[in-house]
C-alpha cells in the first residue's frame, strides 16, 4: 500500500523570493527545488539563447566536427547508425535532415533489427556498412560501450564518431570521437538524450561550416528532439527543459506530413499537443515499428516530405501497432490460462515461452504486475536464440533487488526498482521461477520499496478554476525530474461510479463540484483496485492529477486518479 505525504508548506524566505507568483505556483516551484526568483524565471520561461550550453564543450566535439566537415567536403559515404527506439530514430531524422539541407546526399541510415541484432553498435553492422563503401559511421544513442564494434570498423579503415548519452564502461572505444555528456567533465549538463546530443553536434557543425542555411533553420528539427527528450524519460530539467519546451512548440507547427497524418488519424490536435500526446500517441507508434520488425517505417514516417509516402507509412505503422496489441493480448490470454491452472499464485509471477518476442514481454509483465499486485517476470527468445525478458514491479517490490539476489544465475540484468531486463541461460530457465520466489522469501523486507509518495497540495474540487489550471500549465512539460503535480482532494462525493472501455477495464467518477473538473478517470483500474473502493454518494479522498485534454474541438479538464483512500 502506498504511503502518501503532503509536501511541507514553503518557508518565509522562499515565499518572499517567489512573491511575484501565486501561492499554487510558489508551492509547486518549491516542491521542485526552485526557491529563487532567478531560478523560477528560467524555469517558467525557458530561453533558447541563454538556456543551451555551447556544444563545443562536449567531449571530442571539435574532433567530430572536423572529421564530418572533411567527409562532407570530400563527398565520403557517411552512415548514420542509430538505435531503434524513440530516441535513436528521431535523432537519426535530425542528422538526416541536416545532411539533406546542406546538400550532402552521399549518406545512408542504418537502424539495427531489434529481434536479430539487438541493442547497440555491432560488428554485424560494420560488415554490412563496409560492403557499401562507407568510410565514416556516426552512431546515435549508442556506441559508448561497443568497444569491439569500433575495433572492427578500425580494421576496415572506417572511422567512427560516437554520439551517445549512456554511461561509459571501464574502457572507451577507440573511436575518432566520443561525443557524450557523461564522458569527461567539460559539459555542464550530463542528462541529454541521444537526440539532444545529435542536435548539439548539428549546432556545432552549422557554426563551423559554411552552409547555405537560413540562420536558425535548425530549430525546425527541435520537433524530433522534443519527442526524444520526453519519450526517453530523461530529466526535464536544465537544458532538457529548454529542448522539451521548444520541441513541443515546433511540434505544434511541424510541417512533417507523416506527423500531421498520424495525428489526424489519432484525432490529436496538432496545435494543442502536450507531452502526454508523445507518451500515448507518437511514442508507442515509433516503438511499435521496431518491436514488430521494421524500425525503418517509423524513421521514414518522420523523415519523408512526400505526402503519399507519409500516408502509406502512417497506415503501415498503425497496422504494426495493432498487430503489437493483438500479440500482447494473445500473450496475456496465454498467461492468464497458465495462472488459472496453478493451484496457488506465487509471490513472484515468472512465465515465458520461446515463441514470444522479448520486445513485447515487458508490456505483458506490466499488465500482470498491475492486475495481480505482485512483481512479474516474463521472457521470450530473440532471433539469435537468446532468452531475454522484462520485469515489472507492482510498486511494492524492487525487481532489481530480486535480480541482484540471483545474479550468478543470470547472464545479464539491469534496471531500477520498478522496471528491469534480464537474460537467462538455457541451463537456468527452468529453475528461474523457483530461484526468484526463493530469493523473495529469503531477502524478505529488503526487497520492499520503501518510498513515500509526495503530494504537492491539498485542494477542494472547487479550487480547480481557470486561474488554477493556468498556474499549473506554466510548469509544463511534465516528466522525470518535473513530475506532474499531484493533489489530495478530501471529502469528494461522486454522483456516479462507472466502468468504461471495450472490456470495462477503466473507471470514471462523475464529481459533485462547481469547479472545472467534473469527472475523474483511471485507465486500467477498476474501483476495487484502489486502497478504498469509491461508492456513488459516499465521501472519499482522491489522490489525483489535474489534466487537460483537447477532444472534440474543445479543451476538457478532468482528474486522473492515482488512488482513492
Amino acid at each position: 500500500m502506498a504511503r502518501y505525504e503532503i509536501a511541507k508548506p514553503i518557508d518565509e524566505v522562499s515565499a518572499r523570493a517567489l512573491a511575484t507568483y501565486n501561492q499554487v505556483q510558489q508551492q509547486l516551484l518549491v516542491n521542485r527545488g526552485i526557491r529563487s526568483s532567478a531560478a523560477a524565471a528560467a524555469f517558467l520561461a525557458p530561453s533558447y539563447d541563454d538556456g543551451l550550453h555551447d556544444p563545443r564543450l562536449l567531449n571530442d566535439m571539435d574532433i567530430a566536427v572536423e572529421r564530418i566537415l572533411q567527409a562532407i567536403e570530400t563527398e565520403e559515404h557517411i552512415a548514420i547508425f542509430s538505435d531503434y527506439d524513440c530516441d535513436g530514430i528521431p535523432g537519426a531524422v535530425v542528422l538526416h535532415d541536416f545532411f539533406t539541407a546542406i546538400g550532402h546526399s552521399k549518406f545512408s541510415n542504418y537502424i539495427p533489427h531489434r529481434h536479430y541484432e539487438g541493442f547497440g553498435f555491432s560488428e554485424t553492422a560494420v560488415e554490412k556498412l563496409a560492403a557499401q563503401g562507407v568510410s565514416l559511421i556516426i552512431t546515435i544513442d549508442c556506441g559508448t560501450t561497443n568497444v569491439d564494434a569500433v575495433v572492427a570498423a578500425n580494421t576496415r579503415d572506417i572511422d567512427v564518431i560516437i554520439t551517445d548519452h549512456h554511461e561509459p564502461g571501464p574502457q572507451l572505444p577507440a573511436a575518432t570521437a566520443v561525443v557524450n555528456p557523461k564522458v569527461g567533465d567539460t559539459y555542464p549538463f550530463t542528462e541529454l538524450c541521444g537526440a539532444g546530443v545529435v542536435y548539439k553536434l548539428v549546432q556545432a557543425l552549422i557554426r563551423a561550416g559554411e552552409f547555405d542555411l537560413i540562420p536558425g533553420y535548425e530549430k525546425w528539427w527541435l520537433d524530433m528532439v522534443g519527442i526524444a527528450t520526453i519519450a526517453d524519460m530523461v530529466p526535464l530539467t536544465g537544458e532538457n527543459r529548454v529542448l522539451a519546451h521548444y520541441g513541443l512548440q515546433v511540434l505544434r507547427k511541424s510541417r512533417r506530413p507523416g506527423l500531421q497524418q498520424l495525428l489526424r488519424k489519432q484525432r490529436a490536435s496538432q496545435p494543442h499537443l502536450i507531452e502526454d500526446d508523445i507518451g500515448f500517441t507518437i511514442g508507442p507508434r515509433i516503438n511499435a515499428a521496431s518491436r514488430m520488425d521494421t524500425p525503418e517505417d517509423a524513421f521514414t514516417l518522420l523523415a519523408t516530405t512526400d505526402e503519399s509516402e507519409a500516408g502509406a507509412r502512417v497506415e503501415h505503422v498503425e497496422k504494426l501497432n495493432q498487430e503489437r496489441k493483438t500479440m500482447v493480448a494473445g500473450m496475456t490470454r496465454e498467461v492468464h490460462k497458465r495462472l488459472h491452472d496453478m493451484t496457488e499464485l506465487p509471490a513472484v509471477i515468472v512465465l515465458g515461452s520461446p515463441e514470444w518476442r522479448p520486445s513485447l514481454v515487458g508490456l505483458t509483465a506490466g499488465k500482470l504486475a498491475e492486475e495481480f499486485s505482485r512483481p512479474a517476470f516474463v521472457w521470450g527468445r530473440d532471433g539469435n536464440g537468446i532468452i531475454k525478458g522484462s520485469a515489472r514491479s507492482d510498486g511494492q517490490v524492487s525487481v532489481v533487488r530480486l535480480m541482484e539476489a540471483i545474479s550468478e544465475q543470470l547472464m545479464e540484468h539491469g534496471g531500477h526498482h520498478y522496471s528491469g531486463g534480464f537474460s537467462v541461460s538455457e541451463e537456468h530457465i527452468h529453475s528461474f521461477p523457483s530461484l526468484l520466489n526463493d530469493a523473495y522469501q529469503k531477502i524478505g523486507e529488503a526487497a520492499r520499496i520503501d518510498e513515500t509518495v509526495i503530494i504537492d497540495l491539498e485542494l477542494n474540487l472547487d479550487d480547480v478554476t481557470d486561474e488554477f489550471i493556468e498556474s499549473q500549465r506554466a510548469l509544463a512539460p511534465f516528466g522525470v525530474g518535473n513530475p506532474k503535480p499531484l493533489y489530495r482532494f478530501p471529502d469528494v462525493i461522486a454522483d456516479e461510479v462507472n466502468l468504461f472501455g471495450k472490456g470495462k477495464e477503466h473507471t470514471k467518477l462523475m464529481l459533485r463540484t462547481s469547479g472545472r473538473a467534473r469527472e475523474a478517470i483511471a485507465f486500467f483500474a477498476t474501483p476495487l483496485t484502489f486502497t478504498k473502493e469509491p461508492v456513488a454518494g459516499e465521501s472519499c479522498t482522491l489522490i489525483a492529477h489535474v489534466e487537460e485534454s483537447f477532444f472534440m474541438n474543445r479543451m476538457q479538464t478532468r482528474l486522473r486518479i492515482v488512488d482513492v483512500i
